[in-house]
């Protein structure tokens, strides 16, 4: 990465992120594909434990691409296919503490009533008022904070860290100090740019990226969708890698990051684009996938 910096986006297996030289990343913020979850990825895996597999190959790249001391945070949820109930939240913060890192905050991202995206489970209490019938309704997912090691606060200049101060009333009125976070969360069918794509709302990176980055690092989302994470790492001065393995999302990212326009680009921040053979167009299989069961 010597020379002028581009960002880069990179469509390929992020299993493999061969671009990236050791140590320099530093914070990543992401949301691997939820498992099998039938309005986004049904039949992507052909079963839990390649899920967990391609957690666990994530996080060693991501301890090595990651600078010491510093967080991968990741936006997960426990998923709910056909009737049975996976830990997802439990199993990745496994699979990260086994690769090497702290594990060091949960956070609860709570969404509003009215903005649950599933069928309502809680009504077959409504239907069957008897012990043994209740299902909850969902309006929660975690942020998983995970931690390489530890973080040497003094090899920050004093210049750097006075450009990328914390504003303590935002942080004081909007209640970051909790555990808890309340952010209304994006509904795809809502957003014509996103359709279809499980997309978490700007607010996440953004407070993820002021509370764990300085102004002009490295952000990496490792599974990048439709760019969320860049676009705030842009808005917030920060240089950004995105990985995402399906090809068809390709036109979306670049609309959302407006690259080659200068809505978001400064004149010394630019693009270099990366295709490789690995890349997928991987809602056209899914959907292929789809239409073939139904037809049996």
């Amino acid at each position: 990465m010597e020379g002028k910096w581009k960002n880069r986006l990179i469509f390929g297996d992020c299993q493999n992120m061969e671009e990236l030289d050791d140590d320099s990343v530093h914070l990543v913020v992401t949301s691997p594909p939820y498992f099998n979850a039938p309005f986004d990825y049904p039949g992507l895996f052909k079963s839990y434990d390649e899920f967990v597999g391609l957690v666990r190959n994530v996080a060693r790249e991501l301890k090595r691409v990651l600078d010491e001391g510093r967080i991968a945070a990741l936006v997960v949820d426990d998923t709910l296919i056909e009737g049975e109930k996976y830990p997802v939240t439990a199993d990745v913060t496994k699979v990260f503490i086994e690769a090497g890192f702290k594990y060091r905050e949960k956070i609860v991202w709570v969404k509003p009533e009215g903005y649950i995206r599933i069928s309502r489970r809680s009504g077959v209490v409504l239907q069957h008022p008897y012990p043994m019938y209740y299902y909850p309704d969902n309006l929660q997912e975690s942020i998983l904070v995970f931690q390489k090691g530890a973080f040497d606060y003094g090899r920050i200049s004093k210049k750097v860290k006075d450009e990328s101060k914390i504003d303590v009333s935002t942080y004081q009125k909007e209640k970051w100090y909790l555990s808890v976070w309340n952010i209304t969360n994006v509904l795809p069918i809502n957003n014509r740019l996103e359709k279809g794509i499980a997309a978490f709302p700007d607010e996440i990176p953004r407070r993820l990226l002021k509370l764990f980055s300085y102004k002009n690092e490295v952000v990496l989302d490792p599974f990048m969708g439709s760019g969320t994470t860049l676009k705030v790492a842009l808005e917030l001065e920060r240089k950004c890698i995105g990985y995402e393995i399906d090809l068809e999302l390709l036109d979306v990212v670049k609309e959302k990051l407006k690259v080659g326009q200068s809505a978001l680009l400064g004149e010394d921040m630019d693009f270099e684009i990366k295709i490789r053979d690995d890349a997928r167009h991987l809602r056209t299989q899914l959907q292929e996938k789809v239409n073939n069961k139904r037809k049996r």
